[in-house]
């Protein structure tokens, strides 16, 4: 059996967020869903649970930390084609996520940008070369 991931994501608004997910091209598991969370595929082996704030303390005694002051994690998606990145970009702010964050980040062989959930977590996506991650990049 291939390992998996789950990101446990804490949300103010669900629906909101399970429409950002959607558009960042993720499928929502209704097994794994209800009015608490959404379960978020983004692979057979990616997953990402948006979890309401009042569920997501079960889990940790923890204070949830507001996203867009600090920073816990930084989140990376891969896409197939460079000018996927910009098209994955304009859907999820059309979905509620703001773009650019972070700068855009050009090497030649790996393109990427950033998006910003509802919550401000912060994911990059990017693009690279195929042959660049073969091992065939070029000099740094």
């Amino acid at each position: 059996m291939s390992k998996m991931i789950f990101i446990n994501l804490p949300v103010s608004d669900l629906g909101a967020s399970t429409r950002f997910y959607e558009a960042l091209g993720a499928t929502r598991n209704p097994q794994f869903s209800n009015e608490n969370a959404a379960c978020m595929m983004l692979s057979d082996t990616i997953g990402v649970m948006i979890l309401t704030h009042d569920f997501y303390r079960t889990f940790t005694s923890r204070p949830i930390a507001d996203a867009r002051a600090t920073s816990q994690t930084l989140l990376a998606l891969t896409v197939a084609e460079r000018a996927e990145v910009d098209r994955v970009l304009e859907a999820t702010v059309l979905s509620g996520g703001r773009a650019d964050p972070n700068p855009p980040q050009d090497h030649g062989f790996m393109f990427s940008r950033s998006v910003e959930d509802p919550d401000g977590h912060v994911w990059e996506i990017f693009w690279m070369d195929p042959a660049a991650a073969g091992g065939d990049a070029p000099p740094a």
